[in-house]
């Protein structure tokens, strides 16, 4: 008694305490004692006893808790638990299922799944659903029993059959029994369901509730594919179906019996032709008074199971039987889908507060566009059923000729929406069709003044950049639209709403008609666009995509001199911008000034990386006589010295972007960039050890390494920057998880550059760097114990690179490893590392972070112990040997805290992973072997190998409820 007031008021406090330390303490109590066997007892006690725990405790909050522990407890521990234990939690169960039957639902599901978990790991039953579903005939006869037996056939096929994952210990194979088990007691499942839906209740809320639990517990059979033992022809007549569609026509359950339609239609092909005959009867009792009123939830629900049964309907009508043709007459006219397509149109318009140009909106509602989005894949099928030149026909946008006209801009963008929508099946079709509509709405939108064009009219500006783009291929094959196509999208980027889709069609355009842009005319509107962007203040990502299409242009002429020109005028803003910050005092400066500056400069850089990038795509397509990237280079490069050796770089924003520029400019020169490395790098390391949280440094000199490693003469250069890189303050401070954590952008950034530096560096060089490379892996073993999944997995990517480098370095030299090599100097690393890297790659698979790290860390140790046993026969054996990994292992598995593992884990684990290590070791070995040392895509191949993937992540699944887990490292 006194342990279930302590857990009522610790309950309490965890919900309600306004002090966070308080819920804190809470929480961490209540976890322990999840872990205790009174917890067994204390939990059983409160879903039993009828007094109530305390005065200032709800009773609900406590009760649900106590359900959580049981589902929990019997889940990770019930298979331990003896029969007699079994039998009593069994009967506790039932009877606290009985007694909430009429209580909170939730409180009751949480029972039943306790319930449902039970009875699922009682081995001792050879048929633990029979078992199951003879005590839900015992509860049925108590009196509100079947609500509880209602809910309890809800949750059990869903615990069986659907939800695979959440359990290891309830093997695959039992699950494919049980489910089969289950679908055997279906008739008795829907003779109880008939019975439950014919009883009638005094009040119309108990009756709709009781529908709904129904409809769900039927939508849970169906989807264990419960009609799948009855046959097809009774379907028809199955009075349940009649129950499904009754429920149709009341609100309250309306989308629970559309759930149960979809999933039939889905899983059964012929319920298709069962349900079009009712299809008339949506249409007149449900569609049409929807539309009518605007009942948003009633035509979406429709909408779906109509495109549900659109998608099943072709498969019968290829069978060109009578019963096929009438299935085509069905759906093209019973159903008039060419009327229900007006019917969507009309719907998917905006409502008159959002088309008035003083309601202020700047977007479509949210529930329109929710709407919209449920609409796509119906209308994609209505235009395959109907095939696209009849649906384009449904959008006629005639009567746009005169642009004084009164213009319907709600249907005309509502129709714009549809008609991009089913552009991929349009153009599937290969049939082309008049676009001259689409030009009209160009030409009238075009030449209308900047005040005119407000509010709603962006959307429409946007909608038909977005049919541009889509239809761009064929668009742009005629000349004379490109003029006006230019300049209508240059409108659109002073204009936030209709920027983006105007900039992606503009880059769509540009590609798909860059031979009719190559025109003077053009090119000079081009130019024009890119000079006026600077006003435009588009995003980073549009203004990229505007200014890679007209580079990839400029980039194409065929004139040096024309290109240069063009090219100048394109980047004068950027050199403005970055002159302006350099050159004049900015110091003086008000903040505000000095800020719009660096913004300036800033965007000027990422103009300039856009450039170099789209140049380096189109070079490859002219002379290397007309090349402009090394002109482009000269100006570029001292103008970026001389950035990074001011006092600007303190800025974070102008340093990315900076760096940005840098590194796409070294991608895209090549061997132009070589004789500017060493100042190049000087630059790098001085900025970083300046500014060393911004690691943006680290990136670009990561490019640079990917880009010259394999030059021998700048091997020394690059030694001086890993070791630069490596020894300062920032990277030697990375010793625990929690700094990590704390940097994870700096943990990739830093692991990153070393994974280039191992892959592409000379033997000569890495040996050479022994030390260093010992530093580097040992912090990428403490990084791998990181939280943050995408530092965890760099790191674990440069400890896989430098094993797979070691290996293919040992089986190269097995005959003869001579001090001083890198085989002996990463035996050495390993061997001074091991330890810690076992220990922490082990800490690293605890807790709910850890199955993402699974295959990564199998294939750390898998090549580990692939390299203890190379060189167990080796002359190195006193330094490096299969003993040293057992050592390894073993001390992990001492150093974890008890309450880590489970009973009998730490005796068994070692030898058992020993085994895996060794199987996958001969495996991977081979694999290289027979590959001439390429180890690339071998990993976890072979029986030894799968076997250690499948213990690492089994490991994983049975720890990752880890209470209190803390920063952990162990760098040796």
């Amino acid at each position: 008694m006194e342990l279930q007031v302590k857990v009522a008021q610790a309950v309490y406090i965890l919900n309600h305490d306004s002090q966070s330390s308080n819920r804190v303490a809470a929480n961490q109590w209540l976890v322990q004692f999840q872990q205790t066997d009174a917890a067994w007892e204390v939990a059983t006690s409160i879903l039993t006893s009828d007094h109530h725990h305390h005065s200032f405790v709800s009773d609900f909050e406590v009760e649900f808790f106590a359900a959580q522990i049981l589902k929990r407890k019997i889940q990770n521990e019930g298979c331990y638990l003896q029969l007699g234990a079994k039998e009593a939690l069994l009967n506790a169960l039932l009877v606290a299922a009985h007694r909430f039957s009429t209580g909170p639902p939730q409180l009751l599901t949480q029972i039943c799944l306790a319930l449902s978990a039970l009875l699922l790991r009682a081995i001792e039953h050879r048929k633990p659903i029979e078992q199951l579903f003879y005590s839900l005939q015992n509860l049925q006869s108590q009196d509100g029993g079947d609500v509880a037996v209602l809910e309890m056939l809800t949750v059990l096929p869903e615990e069986v059959i659907e939800d695979q994952n959440t359990d290891s210990s309830l093997v695959l194979a039992r699950r494919s029994q049980y489910g089969q088990e289950i679908i055997s007691h279906t008739p008795m499942v829907l003779e109880f369901l008939l019975q439950q839906s014919e009883k009638r209740f005094d009040g119309g809320i108990q009756l709709h509730g009781r529908n709904r639990k129904i409809l769900r517990c039927l939508l849970s059979w169906v989807r264990a594919g419960c009609f799948s033992v009855i046959p097809l022809g009774s379907l028809p007549a199955h009075p349940l179906l009649d129950f499904v569609f009754n429920s149709l026509q009341v609100l309250s359950s309306f989308d629970l019996a559309i759930e149960v339609l979809v999933e039939l239609v889905s899983r059964h092909e012929g319920l298709s032709q069962v349900l079009l005959g009712r299809l008339q009867f949506l249409k007149d009792m449900l569609l049409l008074p929807a539309l009518t009123k605007g009942d948003e939830k009633v035509i979406g629900g429709l909408a779906c199971l109509l495109s549900e049964i659109g998608q099943a309907a072709p498969s019968l009508i290829v069978e060109a039987s009578a019963e096929a043709l009438a299935l085509t007459d069905a759906l093209l006219s019973c159903v008039a889908f060419s009327a229900l397509l007006d019917a969507l149109l009309m719907r998917a318009q905006v409502d008159d507060s959002t088309y008035s140009e003083h309601s202020g909106t700047v977007d479509l509602p949210d529930g329109l566009i929710q709407f919209r989005m449920n609409l796509v894949e119906l209308l994609v099928d209505i235009c395959q059923l109907l095939r696209p030149a009849t649906f384009i026909e449904k959008l006629s946008f005639g009567g746009l000729a005169s642009v004084n006209m009164l213009i319907p801009w709600k249907e005309v963008e509502s129709k714009l929406y549809a008609f991009n929508v089913v552009a991929d099946v349009v153009i599937e079709e290969g049939q082309t069709f008049d676009f001259s509509f689409i030009m009209q709405l160009v030409t009238i939108l075009s030449i209308r003044e900047p005040d005119e064009l407000k509010g709603f009219k962006y959307i429409v500006y946007r909608s038909l950049a977005d049919v541009i783009g889509s239809y761009s291929k064929w668009i742009s094959s005629f000349q004379a639209n490109a003029k006006s196509l230019l300049l209508f999208f240059a409108a659109g980027f002073t204009e936030s709403l209709s920027s983006r889709a105007c900039a992606n069609a503009f880059r769509k355009y540009c590609e798909d008609a860059s031979t009719v842009i190559y025109e003077p005319p053009n090119l000079e509107i081009l130019v024009w666009i890119a000079e006026g962007l600077e006003n435009s203040n588009l995003p980073f990502e549009d203004e990229e995509e505007v200014v890679g299409a007209i580079t990839t242009i400029l980039g194409s002429v065929p004139s040096k001199e024309l290109k240069n020109s063009l090219l100048a005028k394109l980047l004068s803003f950027s050199y403005e911008a970055i002159a302006k910050l350099i050159d004049e005092d900015n110091a003086s400066q008000n903040p505000a000034a000095y800020l719009q500056i660096l913004n300036s400069a800033a965007r000027g850089l990422y103009r300039m990386g856009s450039v170099f990038s789209h140049l380096a795509a189109s070079s490859l397509t002219v002379p290397a006589s007309v090349d402009c990237i090394p002109g482009l280079l000269s100006v570029f490069w001292p103008m970026l010295e001389k950035l990074f050796r001011s006092g600007h770089m303190e800025s974070a924003t102008l340093s990315a972007a900076a760096c940005r520029a840098l590194s796409v400019a070294i991608q895209s020169s090549g061997q132009h960039f070589v004789s500017l490395l060493p100042n190049v790098l000087e630059c790098l390391l001085t900025n970083f050890a300046s500014f060393q949280n911004h690691d943006c440094y680290i990136r670009a000199a990561t490019v640079a390494v990917e880009e010259f490693s394999h030059k021998e003469e700048y091997g020394p250069l690059f030694v001086t920057t890993l070791e630069r890189f490596t020894y300062a303050a920032s990277i030697m401070g990375l010793s625990s998880s929690y700094i990590c954590d704390q940097e994870p952008d700096l943990v990739e950034a830093y692991t990153n550059f070393t994974s280039s530096f191992v892959r592409g560096a000379s033997k000569d060089i890495l040996a050479a760097s022994g030390s260093l490379l010992e530093v580097s892996f040992q912090k990428a073993a403490i990084c791998c114990t990181a939280m943050h999944r995408g530092a965890a997995l760099a790191a674990m990517s440069f400890m896989c690179c430098f094993l797979e480098v070691a290996l293919t370095a040992l089986l190269e030299s097995m005959a003869c490893i001579s001090e001083g090599s890198f085989s002996a100097v990463a035996i050495q690393v390993i061997s001074h590392s091991g330890e810690g890297l076992v220990s922490n790659i082990v800490y690293a698979l605890l807790g709910v972070s850890a199955m993402s790290r699974v295959h990564k860390s199998a294939t750390v140790l898998q090549q580990l112990a692939a390299i203890c046993s190379l060189s167990e026969g080796s002359t190195w054996t006193a330094v490096l040997c299969w003993k040293s990994l057992h050592a390894w292992l073993l001390s992990a598995v001492q150093a974890l805290p008890v309450e880590y593992l489970k009973q009998g884990e730490a005796e068994t684990l070692v030898p058992i992973w020993l085994k895996a290590l060794a199987g996958a070791a001969s495996d991977y070995l081979e694999c290289m072997n027979c590959n001439g040392g390429n180890s690339s895509h071998r990993h976890m191949q072979g029986k030894g190998g799968r076997v250690l993937k499948c213990l690492v992540r089994q490991f994983a699944e049975t720890h990752r409820n880890i209470p209190n887990l803390t920063s952990f490292a162990i760098t040796k």
